[in-house]
């Protein structure tokens, strides 16, 4: 999906908050820089001149874009920190004194992720143009590198998931074990109600999901899920299953597909599940967007910039593949079997 980072905030602070990406686009562009408080900055006519622009065009950016540029490192110093970078520059034998005479009583100064961030929102540049380039191809470069060269089953790099997998599995046998006995219809309302899981949770059917994630015929939904939505599939499956299993044994007969979609219109509308839906459908559409970039156009509206953390969580060093997992998990995947 192609991403027009000037128009993206969301696009934008994905790539900043991603600290291997910052790390790898560091490491290729190799600007010249100047260490003040132990990171690297830059002034506003060094940035301006590397883009080729005038410094009004500069203002104009930390005009509009103040409150974003701050977030991400710009600052401007004043008083005793502006004469700490003065006497830093005098004893380096910095050639910067026109920036920071005696008569300057404020300025203004990028850091590696701010003069980035510009780069993101400046149109008159081609240079920053092709930044932006340059950048996109790092950050696809540097998930697909830590992930093994695909984002699918991303999800499974979370330490979190292989509970939440194996779990599942049991509520799911559960669910399907009531359809079984407790619903009068034919083997189609394993899908059906399937499906109605997944609308009410991610407002998408198992085919739309597919779709979305360009999964394989064999690809299996549930293993691309993260774990926070595989635990919420998990208690609406348990939790039905029981609600058919009581409605049944009460009128002492099977359910119609009428009487159980009735159930399953009461089941999903319960104030319970409101705060576990917006968080699932915030991580969901928030990390498939930034990992895997696949947009769920029906979640649009809960799509947020992923902290660090979840950068860490997902490519970082305590992330692994499932097969390492299943590896060292394997007494305690035996340990709950055996509580079956």
């Amino acid at each position: 999906m192609a991403k027009d980072l000037t128009n993206s905030n969301v696009d934008r602070q994905n790539i900043l908050n991603n600290p291997y990406a910052l790390e790898a686009i560091k490491d290729q562009i190799k600007l010249p820089v100047f260490i003040f408080e132990g990171k690297a900055i830059f002034f506003k006519e060094q940035v301006a001149d590397f883009f080729e622009v005038t410094s009004r065009t500069i203002d104009n950016y930390l005009t509009k874009h103040n409150e974003e540029l701050t977030a991400n490192g710009y600052e401007v110093l004043r008083g005793k920190r502006l004469q700490s970078l003065r006497i830093h520059i005098k004893n380096n034998d910095v050639n910067e004194t026109d920036f920071v005479s005696t008569k300057v009583t404020q300025l203004g100064i990028f850091d590696f992720k701010s003069f980035l961030n510009l780069a993101m929102l400046m149109v008159e540049s081609e240079r920053a143009r092709v930044l932006r380039q340059l950048i996109l191809d790092i950050v696809i470069d540097t998930i697909n590198a830590r992930t093994g060269g695909g984002t699918k089953y991303i999800n499974q790099r979370d330490e979190d998931f292989l509970y939440s997998w194996f779990q599942e599995e049991n509520y799911r046998q559960k669910f399907t074990d009531a359809l079984r006995d407790y619903v009068d219809m034919g083997n189609f309302k394993y899908a059906t109600y399937t499906d109605k899981i997944y609308t009410s949770i991610f407002r998408e059917k198992a085919k739309e999901y597919r779709t979305i994630l360009k999964l394989k015929e064999k690809d299996k939904v549930r293993e691309t899920l993260y774990s926070e939505v595989l635990d919420l599939v998990s208690s609406y499956e348990y939790g039905f299953a029981d609600v058919l299993k009581q409605e049944s044994e009460k009128k002492g007969r099977k359910l119609s597909y009428h009487e159980v979609d009735e159930l399953y219109r009461e089941f999903e509308s319960q104030a319970l599940w409101k705060p576990l839906i917006e968080k699932a459908r915030t991580l969901m559409a928030s990390r498939d967007l930034a990992f895997r970039d696949a947009l769920h156009q029906k979640l649009a509206g809960y799509i947020s910039p992923l902290p660090a953390e979840e950068f860490e969580r997902f490519l970082g060093e305590k992330s692994m593949e499932l097969a390492d997992r299943l590896e060292e998990a394997k007494d305690v995947l035996k340990r709950l079997k055996d509580r079956e």
